[in-house]
C-alpha cells in the first residue's frame, strides 16, 4: 500500500511541473503573442497586468497577482476537496507562475486564429495533464472539481460560460477582436479537457456470465462500485446463467472489460454509453 501511494504521488507532482512547464511556455509563445485571456484566473492576472500597464504605467508580476487572486480557490481547496491534491495544486500555481515571468518570450505566429485554435488545445492539455495527475491549474479549477464532485456531473463547459465574464471585460478596455479571438481559445480549451478528462462519464455494464461471484469480486476491487444480480437461462442453451448489472465511469470501464474476461472468458459483455443516473453512484476519490 506505501509503495502504491509513494507512486501515486510520484505520479502527481510529476503531471504537476509537467503541466506548470507547458502552461508558462504556452502563455509566452502563444497566448502573449496573441493578446489572448484563456479565462479563469490566469485569464484575470492578464487582464490586471494590461490595465496596470496600459491605464497606470505599471509593470506588475504575473506571480504576484496569480498567487493573490488564488488565494480564494486554494482555501476551498482545503476545506472542502483535500490537503494533498491543493498542495499539488499550489505547485503548480507557484511554479507555472515563476516560469511565467522568467521564460523569455518566443512567439512561433502572429495569426490570430491559429494561436486561438492551438493555444487553445495546448492550455487544454495542460490542464487535463494536472486533472490525470489528480492534481489542479488552480484557481477556477477547484470551483469545477468541488461542484463536479458534489454533482457528480462534467461542469467544465459551466465553467467556460463563467470565463466569458472575463472575456467581456477584455472587450470592453481593450477591443473586441482580442476578445473574440479569447472565446476561441476557452472553447478549444474547454473541448480538449472534455475529450481527455473522463472522470465524470459514466458507463453501463451488462455481463452475461456463468460466474457472477468472481466477476462481482472484480467489480468490488477495481471501481469500488457494487452491481445488480439477475438469474435467468440462456434461450438457446437452456442453460442457467446471471446478468450483473453496474455503472462505472468511463475510465474504468475499459480495464473492468478486461478483467471480467480474464475472470470468465465465455462473458458477454454489453457496455453502454450512460448520459444520466440519479441516485447513488460512488466516486472513488483520492484527494
Amino acid at each position: 500500500m506505501e509503495q502504491l501511494n509513494i507512486k501515486h504521488e510520484c505520479k502527481r507532482y510529476g503531471c504537476a511541473v509537467l503541466a506548470a512547464t507547458v502552461f508558462a511556455i504556452n502563455i509566452k509563445t502563444f497566448v502573449r503573442a496573441g493578446g489572448l485571456y484563456p479565462g479563469g484566473v490566469s485569464g484575470l492576472t492578464l487582464l490586471i497586468q494590461n490595465i496596470f500597464a496600459q491605464f497606470l504605467g505599471l509593470q506588475i508580476p504575473y506571480t504576484v497577482i496569480n498567487i493573490l487572486l488564488n488565494s480564494i480557490p486554494v482555501y476551498v481547496g482545503f476545506r472542502f476537496i483535500g490537503k494533498k491534491f491543493t498542495i499539488s495544486s499550489c505547485c503548480v500555481i507557484l511554479l507555472s507562475s515563476v516560469l511565467t515571468d522568467l521564460i523569455p518570450a518566443q512567439p512561433i505566429t502572429y495569426d490570430s486564429l491559429l494561436i486561438s485554435i492551438f493555444g487553445g488545445l495546448i492550455n487544454g492539455f495542460s490542464i487535463s495533464l494536472c486533472l490525470i495527475g489528480n492534481t489542479s491549474s488552480g484557481g477556477t479549477d477547484f470551483f469545477a472539481i468541488y461542484f463536479s464532485e458534489k454533482s457528480g456531473k462534467d461542469i467544465w463547459n459551466y465553467v467556460f460560460c463563467a470565463n466569458a465574464c472575463i472575456l467581456v471585460a477584455a472587450g470592453i478596455l481593450f477591443g473586441w477582436d482580442r476578445a473574440l479571438y479569447s472565446i476561441i481559445f476557452q472553447f478549444t480549451s474547454t473541448q480538449t479537457i472534455q475529450m481527455l478528462h473522463q472522470r465524470y462519464k459514466k458507463h453501463t455494464l451488462f455481463i452475461v456470465t456463468r460466474h457472477p461471484d468472481l466477476v462481482y469480486h472484480e467489480i468490488s476491487q477495481l471501481t469500488h462500485h457494487s452491481a445488480t444480480r439477475f438469474e435467468g437461462n440462456g434461450c438457446y442453451t437452456g442453460e442457467g446463467t446471471s446478468l450483473l448489472y453496474s455503472v462505472v465511469s468511463r475510465d474504468e470501464a475499459k480495464l473492468l472489460v478486461k478483467k471480467v474476461h480474464e475472470t470468465d472468458p465465455s462473458a458477454f459483455v454489453n457496455l453502454i454509453k450512460t448520459d444520466y443516473i440519479n441516485g447513488r453512484f460512488y466516486h472513488k476519490t483520492d484527494y
